[in-house]
């Protein structure tokens, strides 16, 4: 199993695969991406989405940027049926940078013209009939949020993230005002334009290191009933209040030893059980549309986003990484009779489209989503939709550059396929670093 994408062909794909002994459903037909999904009552144009990407560049009223508009602009009219927006904060204390999204009663209007302008450039350019499904991801950046609210003190994640500040710990009181948080925001996606909202659930971000607060007292710690009742509590509310579908963006498991992680055990590897109650449960509550992910960009990258390059240096192979992940979709889907949205393909470059095919074909997911892939080819779905395939020139290389500038709280996008915009920035990072 080689450290970096070498594959020219499916037949060498096929071939590390098999010697490797990971079995994946491969099609060249890529009909059924073409698909439109109606589960659930749901109508969503294609089966190829896109995942919530941030790309840092607000302003500081939350509002968004010509460089926001640019990135929705270009997805819209790349023709994907689902668009994930990137995260949006349900106040202000919960933005992760004064350069996150942040929907508020001020600036609802500034949201009403970005969905207008992403339903009238998808239109323009795939036909008239091509409405993109957009969902909203409403979050609370918790511990790694500028304002830096916890849920609670832990050595583990605190020691391996570098973080050595001295933390607030969210009461249950804030915890049960931050509802009403949740609450407005949906209401505010929903006059937006927005099909859904995302009660974002992953990367360990606040709702995420509910689901893993083992050690935590109180009515929101503890037991699994407690780990899991702030998100199925927001959830119920926004259901029964508002007009819109249900999603959540979940960490499957987070790849950190039990007690500090979500579903897994004392080293760190999957026990699933727990997720697959929560499965179940969402569904109870009326959630459509489950996004699949898994641990934390901050301590583990090579669990979400598989790559070759970078400074950090992954303990595993690409594609063994890339695998778990669209296991985990099948895991997910297994378990959840409505969308599932998965996750591991843009490492696979040109490839991808052929592996999307055969796990909708098997039953493994509903909805191919593509993160970094979009950065780098905006119009992907578009060539997949007319050519039936990918332009190697213009796929993801996984490089990692989008997630350095991210992660330094810069502009992140493309700095390979879109370096009129990002390489400056990325010169201007490295100077500061070296």
């Amino acid at each position: 199993m080689d450290d970096n994408f070498s594959y020219s062909s499916l037949n060498d794909l096929k071939k590390d695969l098999y010697n490797n002994n990971l079995d994946l459903p491969l099609q060249k037909d890529l009909a059924i991406l073409k698909e439109k999904i109606k589960t659930k009552g749901l109508k969503i144009p294609n089966a190829l989405a896109i995942h919530p990407m941030e790309g840092a560049d607000a302003n500081e009223d939350g509002t968004p940027s010509e460089l926001t508009k640019r990135r929705y602009k270009r997805f819209a009219r790349g023709g994907s049926g689902l668009i994930w927006m990137e995260a949006l904060a349900v106040n202000e204390n919960g933005r992760a940078n004064k350069d996150q999204l942040f929907l508020n009663q001020e600036n609802l209007n500034s949201f009403i013209n970005l969905i207008d302008l992403i339903k009238t450039e998808a239109a323009a350019v795939n036909g008239k009939s091509h409405n993109p499904y957009l969902v909203a991801q409403l979050t609370h950046s918790g511990r790694f949020g500028e304002k830096n609210n916890i849920i609670f003190r832990d050595e583990y994640l605190d020691s391996a993230a570098h973080l050595d500040k001295d933390y607030h710990i969210m009461s249950d009181r804030e915890l049960d005002r931050l509802k009403n948080d949740y609450l407005q925001a949906a209401k505010l996606a929903q006059k937006a334009g927005f099909e859904a909202v995302d009660i974002k659930s992953c990367h360990r971000y606040l709702l995420s290191e509910i689901l893993a607060a083992h050690k935590r007292e109180g009515k929101y710690g503890g037991s699994y009933e407690n780990r899991t009742r702030f998100l199925k509590e927001v959830i119920k509310e926004v259901g029964e209040q508002v007009d819109i579908d249900l999603a959540v963006r979940l960490n499957i498991y987070d790849a950190i030893p039990y007690p500090n992680g979500w579903s897994t055990d004392y080293t760190g590897k999957m026990d699933l059980r727990e997720s697959q109650r929560l499965l179940n449960e969402l569904e109870e509550l009326g959630v459509k549309i489950i996004n699949v992910t898994a641990s934390t960009p901050y301590l583990k990258p090579h669990v979400n986003r598989p790559y070759d390059q970078g400074s950090y240096q992954p303990p595993e192979a690409p594609l063994k990484g890339a695998v778990r992940l669209l296991k985990l979709s099948k895991f997910a889907q297994d378990n959840f009779s409505g969308v599932v949205v998965g996750t591991g393909f843009s490492w696979l470059r040109h490839l991808a489209p052929y592996l999307a095919a055969g796990m909708i074909q098997e039953g493994w997911m509903t909805m191919s989503g593509f993160g970094r892939q979009a950065f780098a080819y905006p119009d992907f779905v578009r060539d997949i939709i007319k050519n039936d395939q990918l332009d190697q020139n213009k796929v993801c290389i996984t490089c990692s550059k989008c997630a350095e500038l991210k992660a330094a709280r810069k502009k992140a996008g493309c700095v390979i396929r879109d370096q009129e915009i990002y390489l400056p920035l990325y010169r201007q990072l490295k100077k500061l670093t070296s």
